[in-house]
């Protein structure tokens, strides 16, 4: 299957905790991060196409602020390699200017490689 994405994703030095603003859980960690959308790693599934409002807690090495609130919508919601955790796609639905400059902080600090699909040789 051909990937979709039209920016590839940064994996990130260390889990950022990313939290849902209405219940004020933590949904998981964000894993890797484009300008589109993200990757998050949690202990719950969370359904195809919901909307969410997250919190990311910021360092203050890429902003000011301790946290952003983000309008998100679920992607996709794939078990992890561990089976007690889940890969959860989610795509930004608006971002102020000030949340995308924070963004291409994090990925400019905190992204180590590209998190793409390696090609593995057949036996």
């Amino acid at each position: 299957m051909k990937d979709r994405r039209k920016v590839k994703r940064r994996y990130l030095l260390y889990y950022v905790r990313v939290y849902n603003t209405i219940s004020r859980e933590q949904i998981g960690n964000l894993v890797d991060i484009t300008s589109a959308g993200a990757m998050i790693l949690s202990e719950k599934p969370i359904t195809q196409g919901d909307p969410l409002t997250i919190k990311i807690e910021l360092s203050g090495d890429v902003a000011d602020k301790s946290f952003m609130e983000l309008a998100v919508r679920t992607i996709w919601c794939h078990p992890d390699i561990d089976p007690r955790l889940f890969n959860i796609g989610v795509r930004f639905e608006e971002v102020s200017p000030e949340d995308k400059s924070i963004i291409q902080n994090i990925i400019k600090i905190y992204g180590f490689r590209d998190n793409k699909v390696q090609d593995v040789p057949s036996t």
